[in-house]
C-alpha cells in the first residue's frame, strides 16, 4: 500500500484537491497522510482545516508557518520557515510521495522539502500559465515534481515542452471541477449564508439577486492593493444589488484589501454588502451557480464558473494568461470599468457551461494515477 502524503496550506488549496483527498483516503491501495499548514490554520482566513474535518478527513500534522506582515519579505521567509517545519514533517512520516497543489508559495516550500529528501513529488495543476509570480511558482514546482497531474491539454503541453518525461504528465482535470459537477446536478440554494456563516454587515434579501466578489491583492502589485479594493467597492455600490463579499488570501497586499475593506465598511454602513472569511466549497459554489455574476481575480471564475456557466468580471492581470471559456469578461482597476463590465454581465445571464477544466472525474483518476503511476520509489534513499 503506498500511503501518499497530500499538503494542504490555504483555502483554496483544499477546494482544489477535496475530491482527491476524498478518493485517495477510499481507495484500497492507498493511505492519505494529511498535512495542513499555512494560512487553512488561521481564524483570520477562515480555519479551512475545520471544513476539512467536517468532510470527514483526519489531519495527520498541522504546521504552523504564516509570518506576519503581508508583504513580499514575509512571503520569502514563510517559504523559508515552511521548508524547515516541512522537511521535519516529511522526514517523521516517511510517505512514499508527497502531493503539492497549484501555485503558491506554499506549494514551493512543500516541493523543495520532498525534493530534497528524495521523496517522489506529485505536482497538481502543473503547466497553467497566469502571467504573475504564481507562474513562476508553478513552473519551478514543476522542475521538481515527478509526476505531473494537469488539468488541461494545454497544461500538458506546457509541460511536456519543459523537457518532462511525457509518460509522467497526465491529464485528470481539475478535482474543483468534480465539486461544480455535483452542486450542477443539485443547484438550490437551500441554505441562508448569513443563518450558516454569519459574516458581518447587512442582513441581506437574497431572493432578487445578488453578486458575489472574491479579489485578492496581486503580489507583484502589493502597494496597490487598498486603491485597488476601494475601486471594486465603489463599483459594486454603484451597481446596486446585494454583495457576498469574501476576505482576500494571505498573500502579499492582503493587509492593504483587508483595511480598504474595513475603511469602505465603516463609511457605508447601510450598503447591501456582507463580507464572508470561508465557506464549505460547495456551499460557496452554490452561492455562485445561483448568483447574478462573480466579481474579482479568482480562479474560481476562470475554472469552476466557466463549467457552471456563471458571468464573470475578471478584474486586473492576476489571471492574465489563463485558458478560460466565454463566461469571462476582463477588465481594468477603475470603478467605471468595474461597474459598467459588472452591469453587461449581470445583464447577460447565465453561459453554457464548458469542460475546458473537466468534466467532474479528475478525483478519482488521481487516486488511481497515485496507485499504479512509477514514482521512482525504489530509488529513493532509505531511510
Amino acid at each position: 500500500m503506498r500511503r501518499i502524503c497530500v499538503v494542504v496550506t490555504a483555502r483554496p488549496t483544499y477546494s482544489r484537491i477535496r475530491t482527491a483527498l476524498l478518493a485517495v483516503q477510499a481507495h484500497p491501495a492507498l493511505e492519505l497522510e494529511l498535512v495542513v499548514a499555512g494560512s487553512a490554520l488561521l481564524e483570520r482566513y477562515g480555519r479551512a482545516v475545520d471544513v476539512i474535518e467536517a468532510d470527514g478527513l483526519q489531519v495527520t500534522s498541522r504546521v504552523s508557518m504564516v509570518l506576519e506582515g503581508e508583504d513580499p519579505t514575509a512571503m520569502a521567509k514563510t517559504t523559508g520557515l515552511g521548508i524547515l517545519e516541512l522537511a521535519t514533517v516529511f522526514e517523521n512520516l516517511r510517505p512514499d510521495a508527497v502531493v503539492t497543489v497549484a501555485d503558491r508559495y506554499e506549494t514551493m516550500a512543500t516541493a523543495v522539502a520532498a525534493s530534497y529528501q528524495n521523496i517522489p513529488l506529485v505536482h497538481v495543476q502543473g503547466g497553467e500559465v497566469s502571467g504573475s509570480i504564481d507562474e513562476k511558482v508553478r513552473h519551478a514546482v514543476t522542475k521538481l515534481a515527478d509526476l505531473h497531474l494537469v488539468a488541461t491539454e494545454g497544461s500538458a503541453e506546457r509541460v511536456r515542452r519543459m523537457g518532462e518525461d511525457p509518460a509522467a504528465v497526465l491529464v485528470t482535470g481539475c478535482p474543483s471541477i468534480d465539486l461544480a459537477a455535483e452542486v450542477r446536478d443539485r443547484s438550490a440554494l437551500d441554505f441562508d449564508p448569513q443563518e450558516r456563516y454569519g459574516g458581518v454587515g447587512t442582513d441581506l434579501r437574497l431572493d432578487d439577486g445578488y453578486v458575489v466578489v472574491l479579489q485578492h491583492p496581486v503580489t507583484t502589485e502589493h502597494g496597490e492593493a487598498r486603491q485597488q479594493i476601494t475601486e471594486a467597492l465603489e463599483a459594486v455600490a454603484a451597481c446596486g444589488l446585494p454583495a457576498l463579499w469574501f476576505w482576500p488570501n494571505v498573500d502579499a497586499g492582503s493587509d492593504g484589501t483587508s483595511n480598504g475593506i474595513r475603511s469602505f465598511r465603516e463609511q457605508h454602513e447601510h450598503l447591501p454588502i456582507r463580507f464572508f472569511k470561508n465557506m464549505a466549497p460547495t456551499d460557496f459554489l452554490r452561492l455562485l451557480v445561483n448568483s447574478r455574476a462573480l466579481l474579482g481575480n479568482s480562479s474560481v471564475g476562470i475554472r469552476e464558473c466557466s463549467f457552471l456557466g456563471v458571468p464573470t468580471v475578471n478584474v486586473g492581470g492576476r489571471q492574465r494568461d489563463r485558458e478560460r471559456g466565454p463566461n469571462v469578461l476582463d477588465v481594468g482597476y477603475g470603478r467605471d470599468e468595474v461597474a459598467a463590465g459588472l452591469t453587461r454581465q449581470v445583464e447577460h445571464g447565465p453561459y453554457p457551461g464548458t469542460d475546458l477544466y473537466g468534466d467532474g472525474k479528475a478525483g478519482e483518476r488521481i487516486a488511481d494515477a497515485l496507485a499504479v503511476a512509477p514514482l521512482g520509489i525504489d530509488k529513493r534513499i532509505t531511510y
